[in-house]
């Protein structure tokens, strides 16, 4: 299996180092059974991310024809809206502009060729498409998240259910081809659940144990009787 995370301007570190770790690691503890690489829309390049400025190289393009998973991570930056302060407040650790909010990076996204790409990756059977924290955002904004279960940073539920989406208050969500971790920390239960799911539980206990993590929560699925109201 080859997994791809897909870098964007303005990306949580974070959000792309953990699964990558996780899964590189997954790769090693099962013989090359799982492989995986950063890419970007635009090919290879550095991307730099919405943290201090830390840069990660892409080094290769998004390829639908290479990728049996695409993860998408969240951005990081200011968190909220940008109507709430200034367009621009000047600190002691320099000046913050209303762009680095992560609303308005995750929307920059729409403006490149990524939705195309993620849209052409739904659509496609074969692939399976991870996020990690505002990354299911990303394809809630472009329209394709419609009728599906996901989940995302605790601060993003409200904009998951703007868009007709149907948020789940779980770390992670397996909904088919669409599998969703929460916030920022659930990439690492992300990327154990998919060495579980897709190369079997030795494999991810092997990597746990290795990384001293234990997974956190129950992975969420639309399976089994509808719970009473507790």
């Amino acid at each position: 299996m080859h997994i791809q995370v897909v870098l964007f301007d303005g990306f949580d570190p974070l959000d792309a180092i953990a699964p990558f770790e996780v899964l590189n690691a997954g790769g090693s503890a099962s013989d090359g059974a799982v492989t995986v690489e950063l890419v970007s829309a635009e090919g290879p390049r550095e991307v730099i991310s919405g943290a201090g400025g830390l840069t990660l190289r892409a080094t290769g393009a998004l390829d639908l024809e290479r990728a049996d998973m695409l993860l998408v991570p969240g951005a990081a930056g200011r968190v909220g809206e940008p109507g709430e302060v200034p367009e621009e407040e000047v600190g002691g650790a320099g000046e913050w502009k209303q762009d680095e909010f992560i609303p308005v990076l995750l929307g920059r996204t729409l403006t490149t060729g990524l939705p195309a790409l993620l849209k052409q990756a739904m659509d496609d059977p074969d692939i399976t498409v991870a996020t990690v924290c505002g990354g299911s955002l990303v394809l809630a904004m472009a329209g394709l998240l419609e009728g599906r279960h996901a989940t995302t940073h605790h601060m993003g539920l409200d904009m998951l259910d703007a868009t007709g989406a149907h948020p789940v208050r779980a770390r992670v969500v397996d909904d088919g081809d669409l599998i969703t971790g929460a916030g920022v920390t659930s990439g690492l239960d992300l990327g154990l659940y998919l060495l579980e799911r897709e190369v079997g539980p030795r494999v991810a206990h092997a990597v746990e144990e290795l990384f001293s993590h234990e997974r956190r929560g129950t992975v969420w699925r639309a399976q089994g009787p509808t719970p009473a109201t507790l």
